[in-house]
């Protein structure tokens, strides 16, 4: 029996905010794989290590979590005054299947760095020292995302004093501005409601606030599901019980939504929307031992990904945060107090993150017009990744 020898491809692993992933030019991958579909996303779950029933993935490039199992594919700009085109892929960890539904606001700190990197961005447009502007198109959710990269002696510069909670190591600071990052398809909120009553069989009835904006999010408070928004990932990924109603209550919110027409596609969409829940400022202790005090907090937010408590936040769901934060009567909003706001500092598992958004109401709609992060990013290795070259 013969069996085809492995194939590599140019390719670099990256942390972007607190997640990584394996980061690719388009031009790089094989003539098969730089279309979509399935050699595409076969490719990508073998270089991942998907699917993998002992949820390891030990043959292959994941971390065995939802802010590990990532892949990014970077392109020449197709739209105007933009310098590149951006591409998330979220690998099921299990399952044989690739989520393009959704960006993934942490990788995007890593996007910008990339792009300059990968020669994406023209040399007359980065200083010697400074900091470099990428205009980047997020492909996934067709929007325009802005990375301010800093550069010293004409390169990207990684190091830096910045700390993130989630990260352990201080990196340099990345901001990022998500432009207009409601859904520009529809409705902020596509119910035409701030907060709705959600009907989940076995759950009950739950005030929930349904967004999209950064990603399609689902909020409901805490208490009303038995919990203090202090919680921990232990605290809810053990428990399968909770997974179970959590994933319930998230397929009952993407019908309501519009996203699915029926809580059957939910599996086979997992990457969005999110399911998250709010509660009002309370002392803690984060997953490092960092003491969170009440005062040190507008919110508690804790959100599920992929199926499981996320040990700190994605960006796309702090950008959601942001924008319900900045509507007065979200469920984010009231839990922060209400009132009118243009920043959230909230808390979450791994500690607290500060959010910028603005949201204007324009004819009885809520729209967002930005939300803005600091996020920091780090080459971990970069050359190329080897997969089996019956793959594809």
């Amino acid at each position: 029996m013969t069996h085809k020898p492995q194939i590599k491809i140019p390719a670099t692993h990256m942390r972007g905010g607190t997640s990584k992933g394996v980061f690719f030019r388009l031009k790089d991958l094989p003539e098969a794989c730089q279309s979509p579909g399935e050699a595409r996303d076969k490719l990508l779950l073998r270089v991942i290590g998907s699917p993998d029933p002992y949820q390891k993935q030990i043959d292959g490039m994941g971390g065995a979590t939802s802010s590990t199992s990532k892949t990014v594919i970077l392109a020449e700009p197709t739209q105007p005054d933009h310098d590149v085109d951006y591409l998330f892929g979220q690998v099921s960890i299990d399952k044989p299947f690739v989520d393009w539904s959704g960006n993934c606001g942490n990788l995007t700190a890593a996007v910008g760095a990339f792009a300059i990197n990968s020669g994406f961005v023209a040399k007359d447009r980065i200083p010697e020292n400074g900091t470099c502007t990428v205009r980047i198109w997020q492909a996934n959710i067709k929007k325009t995302i802005v990375a301010h990269v800093p550069i010293t002696n004409g390169e990207v510069q990684e190091t830096g004093d910045f700390l993130l909670d989630g990260v352990t190591f201080p990196a340099a600071e990345v901001q990022v501005e998500f432009m207009d990052p409601a859904d520009g398809e529809g409705s902020m909120f596509p119910t035409g409601n701030l907060v709705d009553d959600l009907e989940v069989p076995g759950v009950g009835t739950l005030k929930a606030t349904m967004i999209n904006a950064g990603i399609p999010t689902i909020f409901v408070n805490a208490e009303d599901i038995g919990y203090k928004g202090t919680e921990l990932q232990d605290d809810i990924n053990s428990d399968p019980a909770a997974l179970a109603r959590f994933e319930t209550i998230r397929a009952h919110g993407a019908v309501k939504m519009g996203l699915i027409q029926n809580i059957e596609e939910a599996a086979n969409r997992q990457h969005t929307p999110k399911v998250a829940f709010a509660a009002k400022p309370s002392d803690y202790v984060s997953s490092s031992g960092k003491s969170i005090g009440a005062g040190d907090v507008d919110v508690l937010v804790r959100a599920l990904s992929m199926g499981k408590l996320h040990h700190a936040m994605m960006g796309t769901a702090a950008v959601a945060i942001a924008t319900a934060s900045a509507v007065p009567g979200t469920l984010v909003n009231l839990a922060a107090g209400g009132g009118d706001r243009t920043h959230v500092t909230f808390g979450h598992p791994s500690g607290t993150l500060r959010v910028g958004a603005e949201a204007k109401e324009v004819n009885g709609q809520w729209t967002a017009t930005k939300a803005i992060m600091s996020r920091s990013a780090r080459v971990l290795m970069e050359g190329w990744v080897r997969v089996p070259g019956d793959s594809i």
